[in-house]
């Protein structure tokens, strides 16, 4: 007999973690029930993820706030975006990690890891009807804007490149410019 994958529940990922069954500085997330290894964070990817925290803290208003690399609760996933814009105050989610309604904005920055935010973690989105996603291509120094989720995938897809700038969909007041949150040119 082939063996066979142990999947896990979010509640038994929860008393994992919980218990205290994985080291503090594991880069781990839950997907479709599997425990992943996450890549290491390099410096652009670093930069990047802090400049969009720092864009969002000074200009969201008191009705949202900015979660980094903290994990949101899908139908057996328990993803870590690099951002996630959630509904209300951080306190809303001492108890309970972020659930679909309540994100209003996730944001991957990627590299390496563009082909896995791409093919593994949009789909969980776009399923679980996250309104709206970015993916930051820090290679080719663009994002893609992913919205309309229907039927696990997402029905609009546009390109910002540098230069230009972006408007998430719950903030239309807001246009972040790329150039703030890419690399330097040198």
């Amino acid at each position: 007999m082939a063996p066979v994958r142990r999947r896990f529940t979010l509640a038994e990922w929860d008393a994992m973690i919980a218990a205290g069954l994985f080291a503090k500085e594991e880069r781990i997330e839950l997907i479709e029930g599997e425990i992943l290894c996450m890549a290491p964070i390099g410096e652009p990817h670093a930069m990047c993820t802090s400049c969009l925290i720092y864009w969002f803290s000074r200009r969201l208003p008191e009705t949202a706030h900015v979660r980094a690399q903290d994990p949101i609760r899908l139908a057996i996933s328990a993803p870590q975006p690099d951002i996630a814009i959630a509904r209300g105050l951080p306190q809303r989610y001492y108890r309970a990690h972020p659930v679909p309604d309540d994100i209003l904005l996730l944001i991957e920055v990627a590299s390496s890891s563009l082909g896995y935010d791409r093919e593994v973690k949009l789909p969980l989105y776009a399923a679980a009807g996250i309104v709206e996603v970015w993916i930051v291509d820090l290679d080719r120094e663009r994002v893609f804007v992913y919205r309309a989720p229907r039927d696990g995938a997402y029905t609009r897809r546009t390109i910002v490149r540098r230069g230009g700038t972006v408007t998430p969909l719950a903030f239309p007041e807001l246009a972040l410019p790329l150039d703030d949150v890419l690399a330097p040119r040198e």
